[in-house]
């Protein structure tokens, strides 16, 4: 009997040791770093602080723009970048290790515009063609006017602002641009940093929200919770089937309709659903699928992981519709899931 006693008291022992060392293990503060697109920032800002208020993992964010979160990766000075255009294969062959794609919410990029007084505009692919190529130039033009009848448009000049910085919600419109005008694809073609026909250049999606908010006769392209927090006015946009649309959950879900690559990298824009808004695109968090590099230790790897996968959770996605994104569909997220899973150290998957 006091044999037996004495190996039940060192099991217990056992026990309590393995549970306080995991428990010490998993509440060990780990700080991560990350930088990219501004599109989704008002997104990772709010759930990056649920999860540090839940977990013992900070992050801190940058937002620099999808170009600059691509480079930040491939010097390896961040745990994970984000960008709203997946890397191209070229590129993709030019990173220093092989990189992943999680897609984290879906957003809309939005034509705003400011012109006290007129709600409501609609525009056509073949009037944005033209403004955004400097062919028509005044907000009264007679095109404008006939596809807009019973609004009064101020004869006044158009002034196009773009991202003057490389950027995702740039690579997103001008891909959309191309897909609905040929003349566009010649001449300026699709990517994070174009030359621009006309126009005024603004860093950020911040910066360009707020040069159109503060300047009259002005358009350009932000993420559309830009324009819903700083109440800017948004046009409705005809979609592939004719249908004039604006940006909403259900318009932005609806692009998403349709089979989607194993590795997620797809353009979602000029979507054939008569329901969808026709510039919505998915946003990705990019990370190294082997974690060991540099001085990475597993617990920064298996940070970096665990919060990715609580960040495509139902508990996470139910925030997106709080900042007006919409959450991906589950069989994206059943594909990120499996790529998260994929991602090892030192060759041990992590999850």
């Amino acid at each position: 009997m006091k044999k037996t006693m004495i190996i039940i008291l060192v099991m217990a022992t056992i026990v309590s040791c393995q549970s306080t060392t995991k428990k010490n293990s998993t509440e060990k503060k780990v700080s991560l770093t990350a930088a990219g697109a501004t599109f989704p920032m008002p997104f990772y800002n709010m759930v990056f602080k649920m999860y540090a208020d839940k977990e013992a993992t900070s992050v801190t964010y940058g937002g620099i723009g999808s170009g600059g979160g691509i480079r930040s990766l491939s010097d390896k000075v961040i745990d994970f970048g984000a960008t709203d255009a997946f890397i191209e294969d070229d590129k993709l062959a030019e990173m220093p290790a092989e990189v992943v794609h999680i897609p984290t919410c879906m957003g809309a990029v939005v034509i705003a515009y400011n012109l006290p007084g007129v709600d409501g505009l609609k525009l056509s692919p073949e009037l944005l063609e033209k403004i955004f190529m400097g062919e028509i130039t005044r907000w009264n033009d007679e095109q404008i006017a006939a596809n807009n009848q019973g609004i009064t448009l101020p004869a006044q000049n158009i002034t196009v602002v773009y991202r003057s910085d490389g950027s995702g919600t740039t690579q997103i419109f001008s891909d959309y641009m191309s897909k609905i005008s040929s003349k566009w694809a010649e001449k300026v073609g699709a990517g994070k940093s174009l030359n621009w026909p006309v126009g005024m250049g603004a860093k950020g999606n911040p910066g360009v929200a707020g040069t159109i908010s503060a300047t009259t006769g002005t358009i350009g392209y932000i993420g559309s919770e830009y324009s819903f927090s700083m109440k800017i006015q948004t046009a409705q946009i005809q979609n592939k089937a004719g249908n004039y649309v604006e940006p909403d959950i259900a318009s932005i879900s609806a692009a998403a309709q349709g089979n989607i690559p194993a590795d997620t990298r797809v353009m979602l824009t000029n979507s054939d659903h008569p329901e969808a808004y026709p510039i919505s695109a998915f946003t990705w968090i990019i990370l190294y699928k082997e974690q060991a590099y540099g001085n990475r230790t597993l617990e920064q790897a298996s940070a970096t992981v665990e919060l990715l996968e609580w960040l495509i959770s139902p508990e996470a996605q139910s925030v997106a519709e709080k900042v007006h994104y919409a959450p991906i569909p589950q069989p994206t997220v059943e594909k990120a899931k499996a790529i998260l899973k994929s991602v090892t150290y030192k060759g041990e998957p992590i999850l």
